[in-house]
């Protein structure tokens, strides 16, 4: 019996070589580590290093190793496997990014009235800066005579500010030698700009390395993607422990620049593409919808490909498979979040949280309510985002039971308006100072006597949301983290799931599967390679989520050229024409 190594074993161990290397050469790096690579083991086993490395050195110098991560839940697993080890500071960039510029206080007081028009206005209202103590801890932003409280991405702009101030540079790198960040692709840009140009690019002596992959940044457009300085040492972790051979082999055709290896080389692994380009009759129209299939023929083109996929040995349960919609013609009704969904014109809005309300609810209320449920009390203030919250004693207690129990009978039975007026009374959970600001702006046109023309818009949008019953949102919360790439940033990132169907149409108004397989084959139009990288990154992200079978439906008519870019992928046996 022999004992060799897998391909990605080796793949894995040649890069941990080059990345102990670059950090013993007191080098900045990045490590690009693909779908299914195994980013996370990298980051420990270079933490674990750099605590044999330099743990006495530092500690005795009080310096220590950041690891800045994109969610608790990232920093807690983290800790965990280093054991706990004192020369290792893992926390998200907000508390990262607080811990060292809190003791700043002049420099940040000065700065605030400088973020924007409100912080002015608010600075003024307080009655102009004094020596008020700056704090950071729920994020809502608020100036009085006697401290100031600033918001999340506050923090964000005063590091980035602070950043160009040679005494809080020096201050920095002497604390943190070494820097690394997970997920480096979702840091925010200027941010990623300010760390590039002020450290990586810098006489100071630190190491900065980046882990993460630009290919699976899906969020938002404030954050950087790819950082690359002839400065900084790339790393390809050339890997994929997920998937087997065929999709593993896919995924490189769609990425030649990163090829990976695959832990089994005698696996196999199913992958097909079904089309619907056989429909002869009237498409959807629409600058959303154009060349879709109507919508009761979107339906029986997913029913019928479930039925020859289970025909072929998939089983459609939670255990087994996932379905990823990209789409939006088949959604909102199936899953019972239909009058939720007319309220907004943008998909995205609702579909990748773009809307306030809908995002306190998806992102805060529906985690905690959840928790709590489970009796998971962690989860819960985790979701909370927020250390000021105290359970002295048992009265306490008391009341916050007894108002997440009233929260948790109003979220089934009400409105979202009752549910709001809820939480204005019970402030538990408190709304985000987004939607606090939208509330304060909808109760004070309320008490006009006519609403002015300019505002009959918003106040009929929240008008209509808050009359939808909170049900529907539910609903939504159920489908995004179970449907869509777009779990909530409590979920669990990179879940691993046997077989994975991907129904990709139209409905979102950033995404146009034809155009960015057409562009693929053919050019890149000039000023839409952000268009063509979104796309790219999210069909990337759903082809590479199975281990074993992947199957894409297109209910979108797709031209010559898509057609052409799906077949040196998949394999043109393995194209299929859906018959109507």
């Amino acid at each position: 019996m022999t004992n060799s190594k897998s391909p990605a074993e080796i793949a894995s161990e040649e890069a941990l070589a080059k990345l102990y290397q670059v950090i013993d050469d007191n080098q900045c790096f990045r490590l690009e580590a693909g779908a299914g690579a195994g980013k996370t083991y990298s980051l420990i086993k270079a933490l674990q290093y750099l605590i044999d490395k330099k743990e006495v050195s530092f500690l005795r110098k009080n310096q220590r190793i950041a690891c800045i991560t994109y969610t608790n839940t990232a920093k807690e697993e983290i800790e965990d496997r280093v054991d706990y080890n004192p020369v290792i500071y893992a926390d998200t960039i907000h508390a990262f990014s607080w811990s060292f510029i809190s003791s700043f206080q002049k420099n940040i007081r000065e700065f605030i009235p400088t973020i924007s028009e409100k912080w002015e206005k608010r600075i003024e209202e307080a009655g102009g800066l004094k020596n008020q103590e700056v704090k950071y801890d729920l994020g809502y932003p608020k100036a009085t005579e006697n401290e100031i409280l600033l918001h999340h991405d506050d923090v964000i702009k005063i590091m980035v500010h602070l950043l160009t101030k040679e005494k809080f540079k020096r201050l920095l790198t002497n604390r943190f030698p070494i820097i690394l960040i997970d997920e480096y692709q979702d840091t925010n840009i200027d941010l990623a700009d300010s760390i590039l140009n002020q450290l990586i690019n810098s006489d100071y002596d630190v190491i900065i390395g980046l882990f993460g992959d630009h290919w699976q940044k899906i969020y938002g457009s404030n954050v950087c993607g790819l950082i690359e300085d002839e400065n900084i040492i790339e790393i390809g972790k050339n890997a994929n422990f997920r998937s087997e051979k065929n999709i593993v082999e896919l995924l490189n055709r769609m990425r030649p620049e990163l090829p990976q290896k695959e832990k089994d080389p005698n696996s196999v692994g199913d992958i097909v593409v079904f089309h619907t380009n056989n429909f002869s009759g009237t498409r959807r129209t629409g600058s959303h919808w154009n060349g879709d299939l109507p919508v009761e023929l979107s339906k029986e083109s997913v029913q019928k490909v479930k039925q020859i996929l289970t025909a072929s040995g998939w089983i459609f349960d939670f255990e087994n498979t996932k379905i990823l919609m990209l789409t939006n013609n088949v959604l909102a009704e199936e899953q019972g979040y239909q009058n939720l969904a007319s309220v907004f014109r943008d998909s995205d809005d609702y579909l990748k949280m773009n809307d306030h309300y809908i995002r306190f609810f998806i992102e805060v209320l529906e985690p905690v309510c959840r928790a709590f449920n489970n009796k998971e009390y962690g989860k819960m203030f985790s979701a909370l985002n927020s250390k000021t919250i105290k359970l002295n004693n048992q009265n306490d207690k008391s009341t916050w039971n007894s108002n997440l129990n009233q929260l948790i009978e109003t979220r089934k039975s009400g409105t979202i308006a009752d549910v709001i007026t809820l939480l204005k009374t019970t402030v538990r959970p408190r709304l985000s100072p987004k939607v606090e600001e939208k509330e304060s702006k909808f109760d004070r046109i309320k008490q006009l006597e006519e609403v002015p023309e300019e505002d009959k818009s918003f106040i009929s949008k929240i008008e209509k949301l808050k009359d939808v019953n909170y049900e529907e949102v539910i609903n939504l919360f159920e489908y995004l983290n179970k449907n869509t790439p777009f779990s909530t940033k409590h979920g669990v990132k990179g879940k691993e799931f046997n077989n994975v169907l991907v129904i990709a149409g139209r409905g979102w108004n950033q995404y146009n599967w034809d155009e960015f397989l057409t562009w693929h084959n053919t050019a890149i139009p000039s000023g839409r390679e952000s268009a063509y990288e979104r796309n790219r990154n999210l069909f990337y992200v759903c082809c590479s989520r199975p281990k074993k079978r992947l199957a894409v439906l297109f209910t979108q008519e797709l031209s010559s050229n898509s057609l052409d870019t799906l077949t040196n992928w998949f394999g043109v046996d393995n194209i299929k024409a859906l018959t109507f």
